[in-house]
């Protein structure tokens, strides 16, 4: 039992653990801390959180855990406001896209990376986002990553897995490198594939009647450009190195698909697709 917790930026995520820990009665008092008054109100009208507060030192008084829920481009700021105020045995955690800008920060603010510090990345979510789009169903069956180092301490690990798994997660462990590799070509390179398509689209001087005739595939594919832009831009430049790794890769493969079309080369398109079809179908298969 988390006697409280306090949510900085009580977004999708942060509202989702919030109402999924208040489901499992896990957690006592949830608080809740913006910068924005409007949105911390909705979720407090929400029933999201108890309190809200729009001074941080009130909002992580008494706190067992802290979670941070902002982007990952306004970690440092956010921790150098929280430094001053947090419990001495207070846990942290956070949801970030990226890994190795958080612990970057964090090494920045702190000196090190606090021992009761866990960086953690919920691999769950939606195109929308705000309190008013969290659910308590969004991690259940899900994975959340965590990715704590050799000075991280056990204890805090522990409660940190203990309240992902109380929300219905599967958590596992991996390490920060690892981590933003595997995120920037399983997350962030669909997204940026996503913007990039519509917005392209977009300008094309037919575009009405592009968007008009469009069919289903082009819905479910470009779903994901309805994400925070925000948010989007934070990730592309906190993963930057990873990120270009994998979109030089997609690109120089996407040349390639293109000089077959170019040389009538249905053998070599047959090929790709139906490695890619099966690729596809194994991975649905054990995780879809």
């Amino acid at each position: 039992m988390i006697k409280r917790l306090t949510i900085i930026g009580v977004g999708l995520i942060g509202g989702s653990l919030a109402r999924a820990l208040r489901v499992a009665g896990a957690c006592e008092e949830i608080v809740g801390w913006g910068r924005s008054p409007e949105p911390l109100q909705r979720a407090l009208e929400l029933g999201v959180i108890d309190r809200a507060e729009s001074d941080i030192a009130a909002a992580v008084k008494g706190a067992d855990v802290v979670l941070i829920g902002v982007p990952v481009g306004a970690m440092e700021a956010v921790l150098q406001q929280l430094k001053p105020h947090l419990e001495p045995q207070a846990v942290v955690t956070d949801v970030g896209s990226t890994k190795g800008s958080v612990v970057a920060a964090a090494r920045k603010v702190f000196g090190i990376l606090p021992p009761r510090f866990i960086p953690g990345h919920p691999i769950a979510g939606t195109e929308k986002s705000g309190a008013e789009a969290s659910f308590a169903e969004l991690f259940r069956n899900r994975r959340v990553i965590l990715t704590p180092d050799e000075e991280s301490d056990p204890d805090a690990l522990a409660l940190v897995r203990q309240l992902w798994q109380q929300a219905g997660a599967e958590v596992i462990e991996m390490s920060v490198e690892h981590h933003d590799e595997v995120l920037a070509a399983t997350s962030h390179l669909p997204h940026m594939l996503a913007f990039t398509l519509v917005d392209t689209l977009a300008r094309l001087e037919d575009h009405d009647d592009i968007f008009r005739f469009a069919a289903g595939g082009f819905r479910d594919f470009t779903r994901i450009a309805s994400s925070d832009p925000q948010m989007w831009h934070d990730i592309c430049l906190n993963n930057r190195d990873a990120l270009l790794q994998m979109l030089r890769r997609f690109t120089d493969e996407l040349n390639i698909l293109a000089g077959a079309i170019e040389a009538g080369d249905g053998e070599a398109l047959l090929e790709t697709f139906e490695r890619a079809k099966a690729a596809r179908d194994d991975y649905c298969e054990k995780s879809c």
